[in-house]
């Protein structure tokens, strides 16, 4: 469902039609060519939500255009997608493709020991993991997606009859909405407000990342 407002667009349906065009030429030649539409329907509206998420949520950063193929089959120099994220442990972030603006927020990809602490506070915390519980459910009833797949059977070590086995088959804390490439700015800057919850719960019983990710 469309959130109601009268706020200008993040990006405009030129952005995805740049996004296609680099798909079909993923070319160092195309992208220098085009450099200018690159930075004015790409890379200037992410720094503007950027600069809006840093000043509720923390330091971020928009990602690079690169790809990083040195142990990818795929050699193509150039991301046809575009992100931004910021946060100090749970964050928000936007990423935008051709056919879809995805929005939202939380952890994706924990570490080791950030998955082995919430796991821990889901399952000796009957108080935190109802806390947790009630968030996700608040979010997918307003529209929201998990992200990421779930494991399919219980962790190692943890009893299969555990009370709060869907919330310890998780792999990811992070809840995403997606909208029109065109959503308005204020939809998006909503959203985030929406997970803030979540990211309360991640930095509190969650923590940074104290060793290299999985």
């Amino acid at each position: 469902m469309a959130v109601p407002t009268t706020s200008p667009s993040a990006f405009s349906l030129d952005a995805a039609a740049y996004l296609t065009a680099l798909a079909a030429d993923n070319s160092k030649a195309f992208f220098e060519a085009h450099r200018d539409d690159y930075t004015r329907l790409i890379r200037q509206p992410l720094e503007t939500l950027l600069g809006a998420a840093e000043s509720e949520f923390g330091p971020g950063k928009v990602m690079r255009p690169n790809r990083d193929v040195r142990f990818s089959a795929n050699k193509d120099p150039y991301r046809t997608d575009a992100s931004m994220m910021a946060g100090a442990v749970g964050g928000v972030y936007v990423n935008l493709s051709a056919e879809r603006l995805e929005v939202g927020g939380g952890l994706y990809d924990p570490s080791r020991d950030q998955l082995e602490r919430a796991r821990t506070a889901i399952a000796e915390r009957p108080d935190l993991a109802a806390r947790l519980q009630t968030i996700i459910d608040e979010l997918t009833e307003t529209g929201f997606a998990l992200a990421g797949p779930s494991l399919k059977t219980a962790p190692r070590g943890v009893d299969p009859q555990h009370p709060a086995l869907p919330l310890l088959r998780l792999q990811h804390y992070a809840a995403v909405r997606r909208f029109a490439v065109d959503a308005p700015v204020d939809a998006i800057v909503d959203t985030w407000r929406q997970v803030r919850p979540l990211i309360d719960w991640i930095d509190e019983h969650v923590g940074p990342a104290l060793a290299r990710r999985h």
